[in-house]
Parts: structure tokens; C-alpha cells; sequence
């Protein structure tokens, strides 16, 4: 992992087992089920965020079944508690800062999971706030570049927009803007017919260096053992390396 990236956070490779897919496909269904009920919309065409996690579920080849349940839960229908998207606060080693987002209907369990690799890796919770203000949560639109070639006005119109910087990667143009500035972007994107890939992430305002190799080693055993949780979704760290 490269930390020297603005958007550095932990991409997971989840498992091929089937157990390791039924639970993949479980969170993916929450994140549906959440994205409805936060929208309060079912329509994807009408709830932006909606449609973000269909297509992210469409990519892991998450059943048409499975997804039209989850957005019916969203809206209401079935028993049970709701999912919820919930946010950990963390210390790693080196003082180094952690936000956990996880996905899931029993928070005490989430926690509890966490707590342990966090014990056995060096690190340990923070209280509500103590690690969140050193992150500012910004928007991201990812295009593809041979996307973004095709359509060179969408420079201006994202700029127009509020978009705050333009970036291109190997792959794709990253596009970040201030929180309450995503929607625009992204509609200025669908007014030019591209249906970008957007979110919102979390953006350390300070990054701590780490050349220490023992710790680096140490800092990687605790986001591995973080990534092996089935109802983690994303983390965010300040830890450059």
C-alpha cells in the first residue's frame, strides 16, 4: 500500500471461498439496503448512492434477486434490524490514526472483531472524536481515462461544478470535490452521459511518515487483519509508507 496517495485507503481482496462469498455478498446487500433507506428512494435513476452500490454489487456478480430484496428492506419490507454503516476510531502503532467504516446489523459484534485484531497487531479503539477531526470527508468521481478523452468539455463543467482537484491515475481520472459539491459533479458527469463511479472518503489532513521497517511491517499486520473482517468495508489511515 502507498500511503504518498490523497486517497490512500484499504482496498480488500475478500476470499474465494463460498463462505467468504456468501458474507461478501451479505455486506454488499446492507450496502444496498442502506443506500435505499439513506436516500429514501428505491430508484436507482433517483438516488445516486443507490445506484454506486448496485454497481459495486453488480461487479462481484451479487444476484438480481439478492439486490431487489435488499433495496425492498431499504424501503421497509422485511423483519429484522437494519444494517448501518458505522464508523471506528483507531490508533496504530507510531501514534499513526485509523477510521474503520464497517457495514452491518449488530454493532457489538463489529467492535468486538475489530477490538481483537487491533489487540493482537499493536493498536487500540479511540473514543468518539478523538481520531475523526484529523480526516476531512471529501467526494471522489472516478472515470476511466479513455472515458474522460472522449469528453474533453467535462473538464470545465466538473470545475463549474466545484470540483476542488483533477488527477489522473493509471487507470482513471480522479476527481475530488468538498462534500456538499459531489452531486453536482457527478450530474455534471451524467449531463455529459457518463455514469462515473463516486464516493465519499475520508482524507487525513496531515500524513505521519513511517520509515521504520519494523513498524511499517507492524502497521501492514494491522490493516491485513482488518481487511479479513467480513463487515469492513473501508479504512482510512494517516500512516505514510
Amino acid at each position: 500500500m502507498s500511503g504518498h496517495s490523497k486517497w490512500a485507503k484499504l482496498k480488500h481482496t475478500k476470499g474465494a471461498s463460498d463462505a467468504k462469498k456468501s458474507k461478501m455478498f451479505s455486506r454488499l446487500a446492507n450496502m444496498i439496503t442502506i443506500a435505499t433507506k439513506q436516500g429514501g428512494s428505491g430508484d436507482p435513476k433517483l438516488n445516486f448512492s443507490l445506484r454506486d452500490a448496485i454497481n459495486k454489487a453488480k461487479a462481484e456478480n451479487l444476484p438480481q434477486d439478492n439486490i431487489e430484496r435488499a433495496i425492498k428492506r431499504g424501503l421497509g419490507a422485511g423483519d429484522g434490524p437494519l444494517p448501518e454503516r458505522i464508523l471506528f476510531e483507531a490508533y496504530g502503532p507510531a501514534g499513526t490514526a485509523f477510521l474503520i467504516a464497517c457495514v452491518t446489523d449488530n454493532k457489538n459484534r463489529a467492535l468486538s472483531e475489530i477490538r481483537s485484531v487491533l489487540n493482537k497487531t499493536g493498536g487500540r479503539l479511540g473514543e468518539i472524536g478523538s481520531v475523526q477531526w484529523l480526516f476531512k470527508e471529501q467526494g471522489k468521481i472516478a472515470i476511466p481515462n479513455a472515458t474522460w478523452s472522449a469528453h474533453p468539455e467535462l473538464e470545465l463543467a466538473l470545475i463549474e461544478a466545484g470540483a476542488e482537484s483533477i488527477q489522473q491515475d493509471r487507470e482513471e481520472m480522479v476527481i475530488e470535490t468538498a462534500k456538499q459539491n459531489l452531486e453536482a459533479a457527478r450530474q455534471a458527469c451524467e449531463q455529459a452521459g457518463i455514469d462515473p463511479r463516486s464516493e465519499f472518503e475520508y482524507v487525513a489532513g496531515a500524513s505521519i511518515a513511517i520509515h521504520d521497517q519494523e513498524i511499517k511491517q507492524r502497521i501492514e499486520a494491522l490493516m491485513d487483519g482488518l481487511s479479513d473482517l467480513d463487515e469492513v468495508d473501508e479504512v482510512y489511515t494517516n500512516a505514510d509508507f
